[in-house]
């Protein structure tokens, strides 16, 4: 239930442009976590005709890496997340970000800070002994700059020591921090290098962002950013904190649970789609709605939606709607994303032939595939070309008897209508003939037909197949010994 208080906020905010965004940093994989987060950001701003950025922020310039960057871009890009305009990288405006700090420094909202490290750990040893709180108080707080010596110096964020900090966030409500727990933040390092938390205010306020949809580990941060917001005369923008994603067990997220890099959804043959859907859902709810499409999660997608509670990822309910989704897909999309997974696992690329196959068989493949590894194997039959080799079950159901029923079959195929009725008539009369139903000759054919047991139904492999080809097969398996 969203307060009184937090509507009029979100109402102040709609008379602004949305503009969200998303802003990793490129020292890994694309956590599952950090893509619900773009996720969200990428539906409220579509949702609301607005903007979505994306920022690398890439100051720590020992771990970032070009490699996580592009990894980042391909994840969001599979999944379907467009951003406009380019990505910005954070470090190369690290310039601006060291202005603003000076500027803070003009108005009095920061100060120019020469203690040292050996100062500061001396200062917090003490205070640990006297059993005080241990955030540094600068003695340069208040020096006259006529004392200020030559030498190194940091500037400090010069923060409020009474009273409190609120902030009024869309998801987590009304929090209060005690100003006596903040302390005087580094702004800008000794060697002329912006701090993250002066960077990250400085870069979104150049954005025009207005709703900073992110992670609720970064609430506390919320405090002081809000602080540099003021001290420069800014708006501040919608905070929205959301709760992480943990695995099944209740524990943090991690590579015990399973996959937890946003690309090894990818490469496990999940489809974009359903995995959107799944993401959406975690954590968000729109009544009893489950499956939706990405339209509807745009004209749905709100802030009051968002539960406090952390979501639980569940690998069951991610494959129940990745299938749905794959049912539901158009034949053709389909056959772009599973080229583009089996790109993504590392095997073969479709040949021409396999394309078109797979393509003419998508309708009988696609209703009970959860995800694309399981589609591929139910393709079998398609995309394997003769002499098919049946599987030690599938060979079970070629013995001789099978065979000369099979035998007799082929040439009634030679003239029988290819169409579901007219294969299904051929072969009940055969069977019929023997004194059969069709149960009983349906192993053979799916031995003959896709050397498995387990396939799509004879008669839509005999329709994909067509009549030269099925009676091929039929003719390879009567003659096995």
């Amino acid at each position: 239930m969203v307060s009184e208080r937090l509507m009029l906020m979100s109402e102040a905010a709609s008379t602004r442009p949305v503009v969200t965004r998303f802003a990793p940093s490129p020292t890994g994989y694309l956590h599952i976590g950090g893509a619900r987060t773009a996720l969200f950001n990428w539906l409220y701003a579509r949702g609301r005709g607005g903007k979505f950025l994306l920022r690398i922020e890439d100051t720590d310039r020992e771990r970032s890496t070009p490699e996580a960057t592009a990894a980042i871009l391909r994840g969001l890009t599979w999944l379907g997340l467009d951003w406009d305009g380019e990505a910005v990288s954070q470090f190369e405006q690290r310039h601006r970000h060291a202005d603003v700090a000076r500027e803070m420094l003009a108005r009095s909202a920061a100060y120019k800070c020469f203690s040292t490290q050996e100062e500061i750990e001396a200062f917090r040893e003490a205070a640990r002994a006297e059993g005080r709180s241990t955030l540094f108080q600068s003695p340069w707080r208040d020096a006259d700059p006529a004392t200020h010596p030559d030498g190194p110096y940091v500037i400090r964020m010069k923060a409020p020591r009474e009273g409190e900090t609120v902030i009024e966030d869309a998801v987590q409500g009304t929090v209060k921090f005690g100003n006596d727990q903040l302390d005087d933040m580094v702004c800008l390092r000794s060697d002329g290098t912006p701090t993250y938390m002066l960077a990250v205010v400085v870069d979104d306020h150049d954005m025009g962002v207005t709703h900073v949809i992110r992670g609720d580990d970064h609430l506390n941060n919320a405090a002081r950013q809000t602080m540099v917001y003021r001290a420069m005369g800014w708006e501040v923008p919608v905070w929205a904190h959301i709760p992480l994603i943990h695995g099944p067990d209740g524990k943090k997220l991690s590579k015990r649970h399973g996959a937890v890099g946003l690309e090894e959804y990818q490469a496990m043959g999940y489809p974009a789609a359903g995995m959107r859907n799944y993401l959406t859902r975690l954590g968000w709810s729109h009544g009893d709605d489950e499956f939706f499409t990405s339209e509807q999660a745009k004209n749905w997608f709100d802030l009051s939606g968002i539960g406090r509670a952390p979501a639980r990822l569940d690998f069951k309910k991610l494959e129940n709607l990745s299938g749905q989704h794959i049912a539901a897909a158009d034949d053709a999309a389909l056959l772009h994303e599973i080229q583009a997974y089996l790109a993504a696992a590392a095997q073969p690329a479709l040949t021409e032939a396999q394309v078109h196959g797979l393509l003419r068989a998508m309708y009988c493949l696609k209703d009970r595939a959860k995800i694309f590894p399981e589609l591929i194997d139910k393709a079998y039959f398609i995309l394997k070309q003769r002499p098919m080799e049946p599987d030690a079950q599938a060979t079970k159901s070629l013995d001789p008897v099978s065979r000369g029923i099979l035998s007799e079959l082929t040439p009634r195929l030679q003239s029988a209508s290819w169409e579901r009725d007219g294969l299904e008539a051929v072969v009940a009369e055969v069977a019929g003939a023997h004194g059969l139903g069709l149960g009983k000759i349906a192993g053979p054919l799916r031995a003959a037909l896709a050397g498995r047991t387990v396939s799509p139904s004879v008669f839509d492999m005999m329709l994909v197949l067509g009549r030269d080809e099925t009676i091929a097969r039929l003719d390879d398996a009567a003659g096995q010994p």
